[in-house]
């Protein structure tokens, strides 16, 4: 897997607009749903490793529940996440291969993971929660999309700040191989400063896909006792340490 923040200018230079381009606000729902599941763990769940934690938008509405690790890739994004979340612990790490000496009650793998394009990337994934999740403990994967009910996506969205700065985005989301295991996200990005100078930038992301199958496969495979219990609004998938 090529490194993200190295190859996509949303997590490197434009981190800082992340709060415009997709408010804290909107994660709400997605936190009490992802709560829910996290509290499913055989034991009480308090401490928690966010991998993939992006500017800690998840983060910001679970934090009063639960004592969070947040790790992710891009020091950019963490230094936003150190605005919004000053009492987490930040880690820079990759999700594949980080090792922090330590176990948690859960593991979340938020949308990060569809960074993930290859089986032996999102293998690695997979084992690295196994290696940080305590038995008795859960960890929760939540992709955005798996082969069985991919559908192209379009969508827009963004902000303003009271500073007077605006983002707006557009996206769009399709499949140019079926065969393959990954899909193509398209990025517009308007953003306008204070004194109104306005950026425009496009660029293309590259996004995992890969079938239930070998979701539960993977996580078997690790160790996890493996299910998928999303809904039609979401994939998501929990493996259970054996405690």
């Amino acid at each position: 897997m090529t490194d993200p923040p190295g190859e996509y200018r949303l997590y490197r230079d434009l981190a800082g607009w992340w709060p415009l381009i997709s408010p804290v606000e909107e994660y709400a729902e997605e936190a009490a749903v992802l709560a829910q599941v996290l509290g499913s763990a055989r034991v009480p769940v308090r401490e928690v490793l966010d991998l993939g934690s992006g500017g800690g938008h998840v983060a910001a509405h679970l934090k009063e529940q639960l004592a969070l690790t947040l790790v992710d890739l891009s020091e950019e994004m963490l230094s936003v996440s150190r605005v919004l979340n000053p009492d987490s612990v930040h880690h820079q790490g990759d999700m594949r291969t980080v090792r922090l000496g330590r176990r948690f009650d859960a593991v979340l793998v938020h949308d990060a993971v569809d960074y993930m394009t290859s089986e032996a990337d999102l293998r690695q994934v997979i084992e690295t929660a196994f290696a940080h999740c305590r038995p008795g403990g859960v960890a929760v994967f939540v992709p955005d999309h798996v082969a069985q009910t991919f559908q192209p996506v379009s969508g827009q969205g963004g902000s303003d700040d009271a500073d007077g700065r605006q983002a707006r985005f557009r996206e769009r989301t399709w499949d140019p191989d079926p065969a393959d295991t990954w899909v193509q996200a398209e990025y517009e990005f308007v953003l306008r400063e204070a004194d109104g100078t306005v950026e425009v930038v496009r660029e293309t992301h590259r996004l995992g896909m890969f079938g239930r199958d070998t979701w539960i496969r993977l996580l078997t495979d690790a160790g996890f006792e493996a299910a998928a219990a999303g809904d039609e609004t979401r994939n998501l998938f929990t493996g259970h340490r054996p405690a």
